[in-house]
C-alpha cells in the first residue's frame, strides 16, 4: 500500500542515479528491465521509513536482558498512536546475530482520515515524525490563522521545500503523516520575538505506529539504524587496543566501540564541529566511559607525516592530533556523505555538484586514515548513501593506490554483496556489505497494518555500505 510519492529529486540528481543503476556492468548482468524497476523501487523505498526501528542498549551499564525488559515497562506505559482497534502493544525483539541490538516493529502505513485543519511542516521535521517524533514548534511552516491550543490537525510534509514559513495554508505538494492536537497557538509558534522551542504538535493518530523515544532510559538505549550498529561490530576492536574514529558526530558509532571494548584501551574520536566534540564528550560520561579521547580537528590534517608511536614516549592519544603515522590498531572512517540511504526521505534538495563533492573528500581522509593505522592493521570504510562513487568506485580506488591493503571478510554479514559497475571481481564484491533500501509492501485491504516480519529487519532498513581492508 503505498501511501507517498518517491523520493523527490532534483532532475540532474535522478538522470545521476539512474545512471548509477542501470550502468553497463550491471545491465549486462541482469537486463536493463530488471535494472529500472530495481531503481524505481529504491526511489519509493526511500520516502517511507523501515520496518523496524533499531535501538542499541548500552551492554557497559547493563545486561541486554535487563535492559529489554525495562525498556517494555517503559513502553508499556507509553501511549502510542494507535486507534480503530489495532493492538498497539509493541515487544522489543532480540536481533538473531547482534547481541546488542534491540528491534521494534513500525506498524503502517494505517488509514488515518484526514481532517480540517491543516498544519504543514518541512520534509526533515515529517520524517522525523514518520520515525515516532512529536511536530516541534521550528519544524512548522504553515498553519492556520485561528489556530488554538487543543484544536485538532492534520499534519502533512512539504515535499518540495515551497511553503513559506508563517503561510496560513500551503497547496503545493504536501504527503499527509497522521492527526494530532495542538500544544502552541498559531501566534505562539510564530513569536515576533524569535524562534520557539517545545512540541507544538503531539501526534494522537499517526500513520505509522512507532513509540517516541524523548527521555526514554537515555542512558541505557540508543537509536541508531541497523547497519550503523553493525559497523562498529565489522571493525571488531578489542579491549586494550588504540582505536580511531575519524568523523566521529554525534558518536553513537564511537561509544559503541568503547563498550565492544569493555571500556579498556583509547578511542580517539575526531570531529571538525566544537559543539559536536563537546556533545559527543557529554555522552561518554553519561554513559561511563571514559577511555574516549575527542578531539576537534579536520581529520584530513591529523596525521603528522614522518613520524612514528616510537618517537612519542608513552602515546596514549590523550596529547591530541596530529598523530604519528601507525598509530592505530583499527580506524574507522565513517565517511562525509551524500546521504542518499537515509529513510524515510520526503526530498532530497543537494543539487548534482553537492553529490559529487563527496568523492574528492572522501579520497582525502581515507589517505590520512591509511597513513595512521598501524601494519597488521584494520580500517573500516562505511557511507549512509547508495551512489557507486561513493562506495564500490572508492574501494576499486582504494585497491589500486595502496597495494598493501586488501579487502577482509566481514561479521556479521547481514548485507547484500558489492553492486557492479566498478570493475571489482566477483570475490572482491562478495566481501562488501551494501544495504539496499527495500520496502516491505505489504499492507491490508480493511485498513488495518500488518505487524511487520522479523526476517525483513536486514533488507528493509537505510541505504549503506561496508568495506572492511587490512593493512599488511
Amino acid at each position: 500500500m503505498l501511501v507517498f510519492p518517491p523520493v523527490a529529486l532534483k532532475p540532474d540528481v535522478r538522470d545521476h542515479l539512474r545512471n548509477t543503476f542501470t550502468n553497463e556492468e550491471l545491465v549486462s548482468e541482469v537486463g536493463e528491465e530488471v535494472a529500472d524497476r530495481e531503481f524505481e523501487a529504491l526511489l519509493s523505498s526511500l520516502s517511507h521509513p523501515p520496518s523496524f526501528t533499531c535501538v542499541r542498549v548500552n551492554t557497559h551499564l547493563a545486561p541486554q536482558q535487563q535492559i529489554q525488559h525495562a525498556l517494555q515497562q517503559e513502553l508499556t506505559g507509553q501511549q502510542l498512536c494507535g486507534c480503530h482497534g489495532e493492538d498497539a502493544s509493541l515487544v522489543p525483539l532480540p536481533h538473531p546475530q547482534l547481541p546488542d541490538v534491540l528491534l521494534l516493529p513500525i506498524i503502517g502505513p494505517r488509514r488515518v482520515c484526514v481532517l480540517d485543519s491543516e498544519v504543514v511542516v518541512g520534509a526533515q521535521c515529517g520524517s522525523s515524525v514518520l520515525r515516532g517524533a512529536h511536530v516541534f514548534a521550528p519544524g512548522v511552516l504553515s498553519a492556520p490563522k485561528t489556530l488554538q491550543v487543543g484544536d485538532m490537525v492534520s499534519v502533512f510534509s512539504d515535499v518540495e521545500n515551497k511553503c513559506t514559513r508563517g503561510a496560513k495554508s500551503f497547496e503545493g505538494q504536501k504527503v499527509f503523516l497522521g492527526n494530532g492536537v495542538c500544544e502552541m497557538s498559531r501566534s505562539e509558534v510564530f513569536c515576533s520575538k524569535g524562534l520557539m522551542r517545545g512540541v507544538a504538535v503531539r501526534m494522537t493518530d499517526r500513520l505509522y505506529i512507532t513509540p517516541c523515544f524523548d527521555r526514554v532510559l537515555p542512558h541505557l538505549v540508543f537509536l541508531q539504524n541497523l547497519p550503523s550498529v553493525l559497523v562498529s561490530h565489522v571493525l571488531g576492536p578489542r579491549s586494550g587496543e588504540c582505536v580511531l574514529d575519524m568523523c566521529a558526530a554525534p558518536g553513537g558509532k564511537t561509544t559503541h566501540i568503547a563498550t565492544l571494548m569493555r571500556n579498556q584501551g583509547v578511542v580517539v574520536a575526531l570531529d571538525k564541529i566544537r559543539s559536536k566534540v563537546e556533545k559527543l564528550r557529554e555522552n561518554a560520561a553519561n554513559q561511563q566511559l571514559d577511555c574516549i579521547q575527542a578531539f576537534c580537528c579536520n581529520s584530513i590534517q591529523a596525521v603528522a607525516t614522518g613520524t612514528s608511536p616510537s618517537q612519542k614516549s608513552m602515546w596514549d592519544g590523550a596529547n591530541g592530533p596530529p598523530f604519528p603515522e601507525g598509530s592505530f590498531d583499527r580506524v574507522l572512517l565513517d565517511a562525509p556523505c551524500s546521504g542518499l540511504g537515509q529513510r524515510p526521505n520526503m526530498a532530497v534538495s543537494s543539487s548534482l555538484k553537492e553529490i559529487r563533492s563527496y568523492q574528492p573528500l572522501q579520497r582525502k581522509l581515507f589517505n590520512t586514515a591509511v597513513h595512521l593505522l598501524k601494519r597488521g592493521g584494520v580500517l573500516v570504510y562505511s557511507t549512509c548513501t547508495v551512489t557507486l562513487a561513493e562506495n564500490e568506485e572508492q574501494v576499486a580506488w582504494a585497491l589500486r593506490t595502496f597495494p598493501y591493503l586488501t579487502l577482509q571478510p566481514q561479521e556479521p554479514n547481514l548485507g547484500e554483496q558489492g553492486m557492479l559497475g566498478a570493475g571489482l571481481s566477483h570475490d572482491q564484491r562478495r566481501l562488501l556489505q551494501r544495504f539496499h533500501p527495500r520496502m516491505n509492501e505489504g499492507g491490508a485491504s480493511d485498513g488495518h497494518a500488518p505487524m511487520p516480519c522479523l526476517d525483513d529487519a536486514d533488507s528493509d532498513t537505510i541505504g549503506f555500505f561496508i568495506a572492511k581492508f587490512f593493512k599488511s
